[in-house]
């Protein structure tokens, strides 16, 4: 482990671990709803806290792009953390295990390095750019399965924003009926590890946020996967829409995908 990433590896143990404790008592945790179906809670917030204040102290010319607080540092910074403190809120908020702290560093606007851990099973994954990618110390790979009707994709509904809904249903009703099934996780940046993994063949999702899918996204691409937009494009990370698998999955999601655009 480099030490960018024992640094970031670290913080994300210690945040984590303030979670677990606020899991086995959730009648406390005080809820804050900033949007339609999209909750903040003290959880998140103190989360962000301790990775801004282990980063700050570790890189203090980073800039740090959170979730909750914004940007921290210059926008000049060469180098910038996209840091999501609980990728899945709802799921910790009702004792659903699905949850994880997500952390990418940028430099020059190119990913790098990339963490995601989820404290409930202490699994962490992690990447560095021409390096491969990682759980938990043992290399990973995306799945090599080539016919789309063995694969399972993973996906998230479009809960928050709305508008999208309708074109999402009916790309959903297509994968089901061309694929052996779908999941919906509640949690992107897990979904993309999984992945990653080999356990989902694919990936999609409209309207996302960088930090919900900078880590993940490096962990695919130095697992031997691919990252698109919706049209097989770059240009992801900013639009939020995004398509994940291992090469011959992704192009058959693409063509699955394309009418309804």
């Amino acid at each position: 482990m480099n030490p960018i990433l024992n640094t970031a590896f670290k913080a994300a143990r210690k945040a984590g671990q303030m979670m677990i404790r606020a899991s086995g008592n959730l009648d406390t945790v005080k809820i804050d709803s900033k949007a339609f179906n999209d909750f903040v809670s003290t959880v998140d917030r103190e989360s962000e806290n301790i990775l801004i204040e282990a980063l700050k102290t570790a890189y203090p010319h980073h800039k740090i792009t959170c979730e909750e607080s914004g940007s921290h540092g210059s926008d000049n910074a060469e180098y910038e953390w996209i840091i999501d403190p609980l990728d899945g809120t709802t799921n910790f908020l009702h004792g659903h295990p699905q949850y994880a702290i997500s952390m990418a560093l940028l430099h020059k606007g190119k990913l790098q390095e990339a963490l995601v851990y989820a404290p409930e099973r202490d699994d962490c994954y992690m990447a560095s750019r021409g390096k491969g990618a990682l759980l938990n110390d043992r290399r990973i790979r995306v799945s090599n399965r080539i016919e789309l009707n063995r694969c399972l994709i993973g996906t998230g509904f479009p809960v928050v924003d709305q508008s999208m809904m309708d074109k999402y249903l009916a790309i959903l009703k297509d994968f089901l009926g061309k694929t052996a099934g779908a999941r919906r996780e509640g949690a992107a940046s897990l979904d993309l590890c999984a992945v990653a993994a080999g356990r989902f063949d694919g990936f999609f999702e409209f309207n996302l946020k960088p930090w919900d899918i900078a880590a993940g996204a490096l962990i695919v691409q130095e697992a031997g996967g691919i990252v698109t937009d919706m049209r097989g494009d770059e240009g992801w990370l900013e639009s939020g829409n995004i398509v994940a698998g291992n090469p011959k999955v992704l192009a058959q999601m693409l063509k699955v995908i394309s009418p309804y655009l």
